[in-house]
């Protein structure tokens, strides 16, 4: 079972994902949360797998929040909950810790596979909301001439082959397209993601894509 906190200002979308999560027979709602302070105490007391989080709230928002919950050390991580207009929100969140975002007006049965998929230790983020998040950060990212081979000393640790992976992860590439391209089984796709993980230092996909860019590996332009 996947226990999952709901949180979210508004009283209407709360009860909206209670009923979606209700219907299913390995996911259940444990708490619900009304600000980002509400959110971090629920989160310590009860250790939900996932913490579906709204970005803009009264007083704490959803960033603080998620950065707290992360910290904390504990079992828990977020799903951030965003809308188009929010990207900068949903980015620095991610920068805080969030293991992935959807968007608000996400198809039930995505939102569903987003909670099963974070529960599982993946990270939920739709490849073209990828493309468009960086696109709008772009003029904030390292800048496209600086090469990224000689800004971090984790890429040395990378092979040739796992800096190739790690540059479709960038550009927001599924597992099976990276295999496609490289002509990999997506078995092997999955054992170099692994090992890129361990050797830059990142948890799950999404610090991966932002590790890749803030290094200049891979830049603005490819992704698009």
């Amino acid at each position: 079972m996947t226990t999952v906190l709901i949180v979210d200002d508004q009283a209407l979308q709360r009860m909206g994902f209670r009923l979606v999560l209700a219907s299913q027979d390995d996911l259940t709602v444990v708490g619900e949360a009304g600000h980002g302070s509400e959110a971090v105490r629920m989160a310590a007391e009860l250790a939900p797998d996932v913490v579906l989080m709204d970005v803009r709230m009264p007083g704490m928002d959803g960033i603080e929040a998620t950065r707290r919950i992360v910290r904390s050390g504990g079992r828990s991580r977020v799903l951030i909950l965003t809308t188009f207009d929010l990207d900068r929100y949903a980015y620095a969140a991610l920068r805080a810790g969030a293991s992935g975002f959807l968007l608000k007006d996400a198809e039930p049965s995505d939102l569903l596979s987003g909670i099963r998929a974070v529960a599982a230790g993946d990270a939920v983020v739709a490849p073209g909301l990828t493309r468009r998040l960086l696109e709008v950060f772009a003029p904030h990212l390292p800048d496209p001439d600086r090469p990224g081979d000689d800004g971090d000393p984790r890429l040395a640790r990378l092979t040739d082959r796992e800096r190739e992976v790690l540059v479709a992860i960038g550009a927001g590439w599924t597992n099976a397209e990276i295999a496609e391209s490289l002509v990999l089984a997506e078995s092997t796709v999955k054992t170099h993601i692994g090992r890129i993980f361990a050797k830059i230092g990142v948890r799950d996909r999404v610090q991966a894509v932002i590790f890749a860019y803030d290094t200049g590996l891979v830049r603005p332009t490819s992704a698009g």
